[in-house]
């Protein structure tokens, strides 16, 4: 990481110390006065204050944590959320892997309970999976409202990370509307999302699939990725974690559990596959196409196998992880640019956008 985050710290380190001055001050230190009297006052309000987000933390923890489950795939565990009285639970599509059956253990007891795979879908990075019975007394969780989610809110993340289930962590929305991809190892799906919720709350592995919790105790997210730094040997970044923002995740999934699979993504497609290219300095220089379907947004613009793809609108793309970048940030039907290459002439093309 650059020196930015360093010269930060050291302004949060130095930001308490102000304020103790400041109090210092303001208490009277240059003689005596009514000043000292206020401090208990003053404390017992910080107290106070510290206990009421104390009680609310564990009033939407008693609230949501039996919601959150734990699932055993294959060799894997991972985390979901109940999602309705029927026994379906919403989680990450690389949870479930290509396993169709489940161990699943909720938090109201140690029973382990049998679930099947309704449907996976990768290319947002969510699945649904069904209890092969419900037991009585199962919850699902409240599912709050993406437009009201804002930069600063406190949110708790709930899971089951390195196998520890039931595990909470506290930090705020640091961003929303990022735009993110999975890599492919580790089991990654490989897929662009986009409107995703940042977030400070530790997310370490076994978090993936379990609740991102407003403190309404409403469901924000499904938390799905963890950033890494490359300058520390891919290790996890502290502090920057990412979910999928509610909608998406009520989209898919009713959609899942109404007809068995995603029948209107709403994800903008160009409906090709392709490769990176690389210019005469090896650097990335574009997705040349390599196949082109049928009746496709692609195809019925004109563009066809062996076009290196450059620009759509004013977006750049170098490689398949940018394309993918830039397509996530439109919507099916919308017009857009495409800049391309065939053989040494620079064309354009007009494209009404298609959907994954």
């Amino acid at each position: 990481m650059d020196a930015t985050p360093s010269r930060s710290r050291v302004r949060r380190s130095l930001a308490p110390l102000a304020a103790a001055c400041a109090l210092a001050l303001a208490g009277g230190c240059a003689g005596p006065g009514p000043a000292p009297s206020a401090a208990p006052g003053r404390q017992a309000v910080v107290s106070r204050a510290a206990g009421d987000l104390e009680d609310q933390y564990q009033t939407v923890i008693r609230a949501v944590l039996p919601t959150v489950v734990q699932i055993a795939a294959g060799d894997g565990l991972g985390s979901g959320v109940v999602y309705d009285g029927e026994g379906h639970i919403v989680t990450n599509a690389h949870v479930v892997g290509g396993e169709k059956a489940f161990d699943v253990t909720v938090a109201t007891g140690e029973k382990v309970l049998k679930a099947s795979l309704v449907s996976s879908y990768p290319e947002q990075d969510l699945a649904v999976i069904k209890l092969d019975d419900v037991p009585e007394g199962l919850r699902a969780a409240e599912f709050g409202d993406t437009d009201e989610v804002e930069v600063g809110q406190i949110v708790l993340a709930m899971g089951s990370p390195l196998g520890l289930s039931s595990s909470v962590t506290q930090g705020i929305v640091s961003a929303v509307g990022r735009t993110v991809s999975e890599s492919r190892s580790g089991g990654g799906t490989g897929a662009t999302l986009a409107d995703m919720v940042q977030t400070s709350a530790a997310i370490n592995p076994g978090n993936s699939g379990g609740a991102l919790v407003n403190l309404d105790g409403e469901v924000i997210g499904i938390p799905t990725l963890a950033a890494t730094d490359p300058q520390v040997g891919d290790s996890a970044a502290p502090g920057i974690g990412f979910a999928i923002p509610v909608s998406m995740v009520r989209t898919v999934a009713d959609q899942i559990i109404e007809s068995g699979k995603v029948t209107d993504s709403g994800r903008a497609a160009l409906n090709i596959t392709g490769r990176t290219v690389v210019d005469d300095d090896y650097r990335p220089a574009g997705v040349a196409i390599v196949s082109v379907e049928k009746n496709g947004a692609a195809a019925k613009a004109g563009l066809r196998v062996g076009d290196i793809i450059t620009r759509i609108g004013d977006a750049r793309v170098t490689t398949i992880t940018s394309l993918s970048e830039a397509l996530a940030a439109d919507d099916p039907g919308r017009k857009v640019t495409v800049r391309y290459t065939r053989g040494d002439a620079e064309k354009t093309a007009r494209v009404t956008l298609g959907e994954i």
